[in-house]
């Protein structure tokens, strides 16, 4: 298999478990596109593929969502993205896949260890959760797993948790692109991925969608944290010996 085609396939597998554990892809495509690109190309793709991610999630979750958590955590999401997205321009990348890596390591260690652990249904913990996610997926690429921890709290039918957060996560998509696009890390030879990862993205959702319907989210969720330790320590191993 080369290199694309590797690439491809792996994009699809994130897409998949990003869209059965709620956290969105990028969780898990941040790692596996930085094998193949630089770390701030890597900040740029993923951005405009979660666009296409996002619009595939609000169109096959089509049948609700929570507008008072789209406000409450949206609105400072995207404001505290542009901070983060301007951010990323000054800070050594070396040192964002450090950070990412522990923090993709201390959540699901965290999580998995304390079945007891969550996020009380508050309006100011949506506004921290969202805070939190802009300013980690600025930074980071991915702020999904502070994201899908805040609205797990609320208790949200499956539907409605994943077509409320894909909203959400578009805003901060959207607003970090342009931030991106301005700070140069969109490279023209890069775009070709595009309609190839617009493709992979409808189509993980949609495998996705159709294995939530079948399996228990609670399973998957403990796969998918399991998942994000590994991605984690994968990362750390990346720093180590490069």
């Amino acid at each position: 298999m080369d290199n694309l085609s590797l690439f491809i396939f792996l994009a699809l597998i994130a897409e998949i478990l990003g869209t059965i554990g709620g956290f969105g892809s990028s969780l898990f495509f941040i790692p596996i596109a930085s094998y193949f690109l630089d770390f701030e190309s890597v900040l740029g793709i993923t951005a405009l593929f979660h666009i296409s991610s996002n619009l595939s999630k609000i169109y096959l979750f089509r049948t609700g969502f929570d507008k008072k958590l789209i406000a409450t955590i949206g609105i400072p999401a995207v404001i505290f993205v542009i901070i983060g997205a301007r951010l990323s321009k000054y800070v050594d990348t070396t040192i964002l896949e450090f950070i990412l890596a522990c923090f993709l390591v201390i959540i699901s260690i965290s999580f998995l260890s304390f079945n007891s652990l969550e996020v009380k249904p508050t309006v100011k913990n949506s506004i921290l959760g969202g805070i939190f996610s802009g300013i980690t997926a600025g930074l980071f690429g991915t702020g999904g797993a502070i994201r899908g921890i805040t609205l797990a709290a609320f208790n949200l039918k499956t539907e409605v948790f994943i077509a409320t957060s894909a909203i959400i996560d578009l805003g901060i998509d959207s607003s970090r692109t342009v931030v991106y696009f301005f700070n140069g890390f969109i490279h023209f030879h890069d775009l070709y991925l595009i309609p190839i990862l617009f493709i992979v993205s409808f189509t993980g959702t949609y495998i996705g969608k159709k294995i939530l319907a079948k399996i228990s989210q609670d399973q998957f969720k403990k796969m998918v944290l399991v998942l994000i330790l590994i991605t984690g320590l994968i990362t750390f191993g990346k720093i180590i010996f490069n």
